[in-house]
């Protein structure tokens, strides 16, 4: 991944863009020694791109774990023209950035801006502030409840589909079982919960072989923004530059085939986007007996937000473009997120055999005890304690987004629980943050910290959440986490609002699946790839998102 892809003629245009961008970065590191001299990281392969193409790259993590070995909990990285970085996951450094002086760091949200539109991922200070206070209730527990039966309604969709395909593939005088690509059948389903539980629209019908265009389409959107991860640092400088009509005629001009591809997505995720929300407005307009007519029949989270916003005061009332920003926000978040973590458990399951026989048994027993119709109510789910040590541990090894991206907004003065030893010899307890450094929370090196998890806080051990509370060490560590003690879904004012949604999604999905289901490698090499949400290919090689995996009945 480097910053120049088959370049043509026109593209050359980047020069200039270029050329002032080095201007404005250099200027002041050429007048000025930086604090963040003295603090040891990895030495810059490029002067144009520091340590980027090493952080970011598909297959980082032996890097980045690297770093963490070499350098402890925090470190400098070189950016863009080796701007200095800061490389964390220091307990009381996220403190202060998640918590106490989150308001000194900011969240670079403009890409996201530009590719979703005003969403809660693309805003900040007061504006996002407003959105969280409008769409809190709504992700609420309470919400939730009322809205389980929808979850296994479409959870009993794919089962019927995956079942279908199951004894189709059959073979006379041999058990019912398939190879399935499971990262598909979970990405549709969420694609589709989402759709009905939080927008009121259906994407598909679970039915066909492949999901259609439009679900492609978003499963597509985190391999592709993680292609053009050097190209969208430059966005900050070029944002402003001319008319959006200019800008665009540039981009189409300069723009590499990766860079095309984002544009085409963020084009396709408006006009759905445009789409939903039209028709949202116009049901509500005709009153409540025609939302109670459409999908999710007025419940779902647009039209909830759509009418809290008609009854909101001049204050917290929201423009049109940030609720249909919501609408992109909704669909991205939530399906790949969770529907990767749900691809990440079933190959899991399949590995640890053992794991996935206790885990159906737990859950036949509970169908048994106390279920109607193969499904329990929102509370004895969520309480199942097998099943939640098994996700629990899942979130913790293998966070779907391991790394989250902070920008100092002023000069500022960074606390450590672990001293750093400087270039000088001097041991270091507080850094020094000249404005605008960027800081990169390493979520993944948090949650598997032997420090705090002990020594096989590396491993996925479900057990561990059965053998009482968490241990000493995490609790003393106080990390501003939303859930469970761990850097997965954050924490702060811009923690996921979504967790216990997609918590919901997992466990409803595992509850049904376990019930009919048997899960077993194939013996294809399965490979995770870094992006801003982690996918799994066959072999390193491959760019194609997939979870083949065999499946057959529990009871043929």
């Amino acid at each position: 991944m480097g910053l120049f892809e088959n370049l043509t003629f026109p593209q050359a245009l980047l020069a200039v863009v270029g050329l002032y961008i080095a201007w404005t970065l250099l200027a002041r590191p050429a007048v000025a020694k930086s604090p963040l001299n003295n603090i040891p990281g990895p030495a810059s392969p490029s002067f144009l791109t520091g340590n980027i193409d090493q952080l970011m790259g598909r297959h980082s993590l032996d890097w980045r774990v690297g770093l963490r070995h070499e350098f402890g909990r925090t470190n400098t990285l070189h950016g863009l023209y080796n701007q200095y970085w800061l490389f964390t996951h220091d307990p009381k450094a996220l403190q202060s950035i998640l918590g106490k002086d989150q308001d000194s760091y900011e969240e670079a949200t403009l890409d996201m801006r530009i590719m979703l539109g005003p969403g809660l991922f693309g805003t900040d200070g007061e504006r996002h502030r407003r959105q969280r206070k409008m769409l809190n209730p709504i992700f609420s527990i309470k919400h939730l409840r009322n809205m389980t039966p929808l979850f296994y309604e479409i959870i009993h969709k794919t089962r019927d589909a995956v079942m279908t395909r199951v004894k189709a593939g059959t073979h006379e005088g041999s058990a019912p079982s398939v190879e399935l690509d499971m990262l598909s059948w979970a990405g549709r389903t969420t694609l589709e919960i989402i759709g009905r539980a939080g927008l009121g629209h259906s994407f598909d019908p679970l039915v066909e072989d492949e999901s259609d265009e439009f679900a492609k389409t978003v499963k597509d959107f985190f391999p592709q923004m993680h292609k053009t991860a050097v190209p969208r640092t430059l966005l900050p400088y070029v944002a402003n530059i001319g008319s959006a009509t200019f800008r665009r005629r540039m981009l189409e001009l300069i723009s590499t085939p990766s860079i095309k591809r984002m544009v085409e997505i963020t084009d396709i995720f408006h006009a759905r986007s445009m789409l939903i929300f039209n028709e949202k407005k116009e049901a509500l307009a005709r009153g409540d007996d025609a939302l109670k007519h459409q999908i999710g029949e007025g419940r779902d989270i647009m039209s909830i937000l759509l009418k809290a916003n008609m009854y909101a005061s001049a204050e917290d009332k929201l423009p049109d473009e940030d609720i249909v920003g919501q609408v992109s926000t909704m669909i991205l978040a939530g399906m790949d997120t969770t529907a990767n973590s749900i691809a990440r458990l079933l190959q899991l399951l399949a590995e640890n055999p053992h794991v996935q026989e206790r885990l159906r048994a737990e859950i036949l027993a509970a169908v048994e005890a106390e279920s109607q119709n193969e499904m329990l109510d929102y509370d004895p789910l969520m309480s199942l304690p097998y099943l939640d040590a098994v996700c629990r541990e899942t979130l913790r090894v293998y966070p779907g987004a391991q790394l989250a991206y902070r920008d100092a907004t002023r000069d500022a003065v960074l606390p450590l629980a672990t001293p750093v030893r400087g270039h000088n010899g001097e041991l270091i307890s507080a850094i020094v943050v000249p404005k605008d450094t960027r800081i990169i929370i390493d979520m993944l090196s948090c949650n598997v910290d032997t420090a705090l998890w002990g020594p096989d806080a590396t491993e996925w051990r479900p057990e561990r959440w059965l053998e009482g509370s968490v241990p000493k060490t995490v609790e003393e560590a106080r990390l501003p986490a939303v859930y469970s003690h761990m850097m997965t879904f954050l924490g702060g004012n811009r923690a996921c609002i979504g967790f216990n949604f997609a918590q919901l999604e997992m466990k409803a999905f595992l509850f049904v699946l376990l019930q009919w289901f048997k899960f077993e490698p194939t013996g294809a090499p399965i490979v995770w790839n870094f992006a801003s949400v982690e996918y799994p290919t066959v072999g390193p090689e491959s760019i194609v998102p997939e979870l083949p995996l065999k499946v057959s009945l529990v009871c043929p």
